[in-house]
């Protein structure tokens, strides 16, 4: 057989080869694609079921969700509830991004300068809110998305707070870059299991709330509301502790949660 006929089939044979391959790849990559959706989807619904303290252990976290936890947009200008009629598609609940809405030129402004203590530069227009229902579908709590940044990383999560708009029910941050072991401890479950129960208000709506540097003195009046910061993370613990100020003041949820407190509830 002549060289180069052999040549010619040896070529065909790798050009098959590959062909074949990409379209497995191609195939396998569109089929993984809809499974790692699926994982992110649950994996975000199983934050925001521990951040509002709900028991999802060996039940189905969807089903969970959906029967307890009603999702609304704020306008956190005017801290009311937009009605999801009026809203451009990004907007709604059921497509709604904390993460691609924060980017969106359209669906943010420019932080003032000396107010944007999380460090995110521009804040979004909306933002979702989750409500846990009880029984006779009242209101039991509100689960508050954050992000701000720590020291390498923007770190987000969901803070959770009780009715009464003064207690912390939950902290979750699920998406981060932060030192492992040092402030990638904000997703320990040791140190997540302090918040619950601490004071983020006074009775006027003041912020108490604070990450500080060190362990809470627990004799001390300020324990109720202080939070022990992270061993040898003073820069994340610090951008925690400004997170949350900033979430829950006047350029995040504060006009909301002073909505509530007025009686004007969703």
């Amino acid at each position: 057989m002549p060289a180069d006929n052999s040549t010619k089939k040896t070529i065909l044979v790798a050009l098959g080869v590959c062909l074949v391959s990409s379209i497995f790849v191609s195939s396998a990559a569109v089929g993984l694609s809809a499974i790692q959706e699926q994982n992110k989807k649950i994996d975000r619904i199983t934050n925001i079921l521990q951040a509002g303290d709900i028991d999802y252990v060996n039940k189905n976290p969807e089903t969970i969700f959906n029967d307890k936890i009603k999702p609304v947009i704020v306008d956190l200008k005017s801290g009311s509830v937009a009605e999801a009629a009026t809203l451009d598609e990004p907007l709604k609940p059921e497509n709604f991004s904390v993460k691609d809405i924060s980017k969106s030129p359209a669906y943010t402004s420019v932080i003032q300068n000396g107010k944007d203590i999380a460090g995110i530069k521009t804040k979004p227009s909306h933002m979702i809110v989750y409500e846990v229902t009880g029984e006779n579908n009242d209101v039991e709590k509100y689960i508050l998305p954050i992000y701000g940044k720590g020291l390498w990383s923007t770190m987000y999560g969901f803070l959770a707070l009780d009715k009464d708009l003064k207690t912390v029910r939950g902290i979750t941050f699920y998406d981060h870059g932060e030192t492992p072991g040092l402030g990638g401890e904000v997703d320990n479950p040791r140190w997540k299991s302090i918040w619950k129960g601490k004071t983020a208000f006074d009775e006027s709506g003041k912020i108490l709330l604070e990450v500080i540097k060190g362990q809470v003195d627990q004799s001390s009046a300020q324990s109720s509301h202080q939070i022990d910061g992270l061993s040898g993370a003073t820069i994340t613990t610090r951008g925690v502790d400004n997170t949350i100020k900033f979430w829950l003041g006047e350029e995040g949820y504060g006009p909301f949660l002073e909505h509530l407190r007025g009686g004007s509830q969703s």
